[in-house]
């Protein structure tokens, strides 16, 4: 007997944070959240003793699998506040008097929410053995519950029996479960004024095959950009090798200039390149989602699977030197400036703060390393060679050929399909590169390495899903051919 809650947003949109403080949406609905909504209308219904035995039963059923469709955060517009009037005696601030030079701090619109593709959701347990009285009991909980997460969530819910278990293919475990005494918990927490901790955590599933990986991990560090004026993403390499020759320097700063791992600098001990992976730079730009305009909101160090380096004390050691606390913002601010004599197009300063907890979803690792078949580019590839054939089809398949090699050489299978193009499948990506008599500032600012790498956007599809993050060809240590899955449900 397979026990199923159906939940149906009645408005299309669920509302709910991953935290009290976050601005993340939370989806799928997680069963901690569910059974919280289960509990409230238990007490809203008036504590019912045989009610309370069926919540007991079911906190102690294992982790439900999940069938849910992905999801569009809501999005809104920043509002500008203006704060307090400027006060005309003060020089510094004498210029506010004036409206049009009035500053203005952000605020953010509305509470986190998603609008999922597909407004129902089920949560299933395979193989339980329920009595009658229990499955009433809960149905009546169920058909009470008028809303899941924000009680903007409007949703209709019922208990299902279900004939079929759903498979490992049909449905996802969760990130979080109840366990035994969260009833007693909850109304613990509730009695004493205080908010209830957040279900346990569910560990992977190990008899799941994993999908293939590249050779670069899925722990990342988050450069999150807090001040200073961002360069576009078409300059995102300039900006991951000056962030690295930073990161050099923070080994000298602490006497370990002779000691700097070849996972950072991508040399080895003659000064010639590694031939192994090291560590990649990669932007996290706004892309791929509606309205997306490609601006780059942070960078992440992505260093090889299993390297181990994000945990090395004396990489630590050399980030702390680089990034002090900032007693303003009590956080670690690492200014990233270019060197005296820039010229002008390609000079900028910026302060990042090292974080591993994403802030806005655009910054989540997860949005590069989840499994999929078809991946789209959001910087161009640098292709490894240099082009033989013209143009035409030849020259097509000559890219195809490139792009495929690339795929092998970070450890995935060959792709069943390339497409390669000028422009990118994410909306808010810049071109590969500019049409003919476009002048030079419209076109990708490289380092030296890559300058004359010819570039070209593609979407890769594999027989089979593969785990990110894909960051492919020469470039792919300073950010470019960065790839993103894309969504199958809109494709």
């Amino acid at each position: 007997m397979n026990l199923v809650f159906e939940i149906e947003y009645l408005s299309g949109v669920s509302f709910a944070a991953i935290g009290p403080d976050s601005d993340v949406p939370d989806w799928p609905p997680q069963p901690d959240r569910v059974f919280s909504a289960l509990v409230a209308t238990w007490a809203a219904r008036g504590q019912r003793r045989q009610e309370a035995d069926a919540l007991e039963w079911l906190e102690q059923l294992p982790a439900p699998r999940i069938v849910a469709s992905s999801a569009e955060p809501r999005t809104g517009a920043a509002v500008f506040v203006p704060p307090n009037d400027a006060r005309s005696d003060k020089q510094k601030h004498a210029r506010e008097v004036v409206p049009a030079l009035r500053n203005r701090q952000p605020r953010q619109h509305g509470f986190p929410a998603v609008r999922p593709h597909t407004p129902v959701v089920h949560l299933s347990w395979n193989g339980v053995d329920i009595d009658e009285g229990t499955r009433m009991a809960l149905e009546r909980l169920a058909h009470d519950t008028s809303y899941v997460g924000h009680s903007a969530s409007l949703t209709r819910c019922r208990f299902l029996i279900a004939d079929a278990p759903l498979g490992h293919d049909d449905g996802r475990l969760p990130a979080r479960r109840v366990y035994a005494g969260r009833l007693a918990e909850l109304r613990r927490a509730f009695d004493s004024g205080r908010r209830p901790l957040s279900g346990s955590r569910v560990a992977p599933a190990v008899e799941v095959a994993l999908p293939p990986t590249t050779v670069f991990g899925d722990r990342w560090l988050l450069l999150e950009h807090i001040d200073g004026e961002m360069p576009d993403l078409q300059a995102c390499a300039l900006v991951a090798k000056t962030l690295r020759d930073a990161l050099l320097s923070g080994y000298r700063r602490i006497g370990l200039e002779r000691e700097i791992p070849e996972v950072i600098s991508g040399h080895v001990a003659d000064g010639n390149p590694a031939r192994t992976p090291h560590l990649a730079i990669i932007p996290l730009p706004f892309a791929g989602f509606p309205y997306a305009d490609g601006h780059v909101l942070g960078f992440a160090l992505v260093p090889p699977r299993d390297s181990g380096i994000l945990d090395d004390h004396t990489f630590r050691k050399a980030l702390r030197e680089l990034a002090p606390i900032d007693e303003d913002s009590a956080r670690r601010c690492l200014t990233l400036r270019t060197k005296e004599g820039t010229p002008r197009d390609r000079a900028f300063s910026i302060v990042l703060s090292p974080t591993t907890e994403a802030s806005r979803r655009s910054l989540e690792p997860a949005q590069y390393t989840a499994p999929a078949c078809t991946f789209a580019t959001a910087t161009p590839i640098a292709l490894d060679r240099h082009l033989k054939e013209e143009d035409g089809d030849r020259r097509e398949a000559e890219i195809s050929a490139q792009i495929a090699v690339a795929c092998r050489n970070i450890g995935l299978p060959a792709p069943v399909t390339i497409v390669a193009d000028k422009h990118s499948a994410l909306e808010g990506v810049p071109s590969a590169y500019p049409s003919g008599n476009s002048p030079d500032w419209t076109r990708w600012r490289l380092p030296p390495s890559v300058m004359h790498r010819q570039l070209t956007h593609a979407v890769i599809r594999f027989g089979a899903p593969v785990a990110g993050p894909v960051i492919l060809g020469a470039g792919r240590f300073v950010g470019l051919g960065l790839c993103r899955p894309l969504d199958e449900d809109r494709q």
